[in-house]
């Protein structure tokens, strides 16, 4: 049974860029909307575990301070006042940040990293930190040590991960908009579980600073509508000095793609992957955007590129493996750690130079062969993932780590391509199915073609809102 819903419920659930325009414009105050999600995160966030810190007495007087500072001065920046949660992989400047490790419970950093910098800077004021996997290693949030984020649609499933706790927070309405990140699939796996916009944006397109850039991984939205998601890649996107690559800039603000028309596109779509079985629901999703883009005058045929094999042996998984062991001296002690972090610390060491060297190089092969498919396509579209979200523990194989890593890359097969290929890619929340769960579909356009994916998504987003849909928690 739907719950009646209340003003206040609905001030929760309005889009970031109207909060801040209410803000603007007087009629509600930060400090309002601030205690409004610390009231929804006291009482949801208990079960939910989409939050591991909350932060009320800094998220108050950030509040205060935008408050003030609305009375005395007319040019705002973009969010000013508006209540954000921020991923625990990434640092917060006195804001305890465990990644969730639980040797880490107590650490908080000095600094802010620099994509959270430019998030206080857009006039964000940050509630908390929400949930992920240890180290962001997994498609679900259950971190050793830490309670395990839930599904608000269905409290017995998982919200998906690394950045299930972002999404359980939005879907539930704990924040206005939430700050992601994504190296396989983590900013698109949750959103197509809890019913959001995600995008992934283009490699290089926002600085890990003070971190060294990762090829794979990147921070991006996790919003409810596609501008409120434009609007926040614009805050997070841009060069920061000793940047080893970046994108090139796009040409005006990605807010002002939304509704702009794309013209005619060369729309490839595919619902089937060589490494998964995919449910019926999920495909006819996908299926439903490409006749929905076929009606809105775009060119759509049926093809696929040359899929990444879905293997243990793929050499992103054995550089990544590298990499962590590699790693492990900086991490707590070894038996502390998550039983998929210390699989794939085993499975990385005693590799050689040269053998991370060529792995290196077999995945760049791989993602210009996949690239190439672009050369013919504008877009893409698929389902973004293989079916609905796992049951909490259902991935979870403390006994044979690498049978849950392998279920969940099965799981989730459409996704991590791009990661390697550094390709943009957003998860669109187009449909539910027969037990009320959403369903995401995948857009993924070529290099550094966000604006193709922010126009067509706000085309489907006209024809099939989504917006007012929502859990019942």
């Amino acid at each position: 049974m739907e719950q009646t819903r209340t003003a206040d419920d609905e001030l929760a659930f309005t889009s970031a860029l109207e909060q801040a325009r209410l803000i603007r414009t007087r009629e509600v105050s930060p400090v309002e909307l601030v205690d409004l999600y610390l009231a929804r995160i006291e009482a949801l966030n208990p079960e939910l575990n989409a939050y591991i810190t909350v932060v009320p007495e800094q998220a108050r007087q950030a509040a205060a301070r935008a408050a003030e500072a609305g009375t005395r001065f007319s040019d705002l920046p973009p969010f000013h006042g508006v209540p954000i949660s921020v991923k625990d992989l990434h640092d917060t400047a006195g804001i305890r940040t465990t990644q969730g490790v639980a040797g880490w419970s107590n650490r908080v950093p000095t600094s802010d990293a620099e994509c959270v910098h430019r998030l206080r800077g857009a006039g964000f004021v940050i509630l908390g930190k929400t949930t992920t996997p240890e180290l962001g290693l997994g498609v679900v949030s259950e971190p050793v040590g830490y309670p395990g984020a839930r599904n608000p649609w269905n409290h017995e499933f998982s919200p998906g991960g690394s950045s299930g706790g972002a999404a359980a927070a939005l879907a539930a309405g704990l924040c206005a908009i939430s700050h992601g990140s994504d190296g396989g699939g983590s900013i698109r796996i949750p959103s197509a579980w809890t019913g959001l916009f995600g995008i992934k944006p283009a490699r290089g397109r926002v600085s890990a600073a003070p971190l060294p850039q990762n090829l794979y991984s990147i921070q991006g939205p996790i919003a409810r509508t596609v501008a409120d998601g434009a609007a926040l890649l614009d805050v997070m996107a841009g060069y920061a000095t000793g940047d080893a690559y970046w994108a090139p800039p796009p040409s005006r603000p990605f807010l002002d793609e939304v509704g702009a028309d794309s013209g005619p596109l060369r729309v490839a779509f595919t619902a089937q992957h060589p490494g998964a079985e995919v449910d019926p629901e999920w495909a006819d999703a996908a299926r439903e955007v490409a006749r929905l883009l076929e009606a809105l005058g775009h060119n759509v045929v049926e093809d696929a590129p040359a899929w990444s094999e879905i293997s243990l042996d793929h050499p992103v998984i054995r550089a990544a493996a590298a990499t962590m062991a590699a790693n492990a001296p900086n991490l707590p002690s070894f038996e502390t750690l998550d039983p998929s972090t210390q699989a794939f610390i085993e499975h990385g060491q005693g590799a050689s130079a040269s053998e991370v060297i060529a792995w290196q190089q077999a995945a760049a092969i791989e993602a210009r062969a996949i690239v190439g498919f672009f050369d013919r396509y504008d877009l893409l579209v698929t389902p973004t993932t293989a079916s609905r979200a796992p049951r909490i523990g259902e991935l979870k194989d403390a006994e044979d780590p690498w049978r849950g890593i392998l279920t969940s890359l099965q799981r989730c097969p459409f996704t991590a391509d791009w990661n390697l290929t550094g390709l943009p890619a957003a998860s669109l929340p187009m449909s539910i199915d027969g037990d009320g769960m959403p369903i995401g579909v995948q857009l993924v356009a070529g290099p550094a073609q966000e604006v193709t994916i922010i126009r067509v998504a706000s085309q489907l987003e006209q024809v099939r809102p989504w917006v007012g849909r929502r859990p019942s928690q």
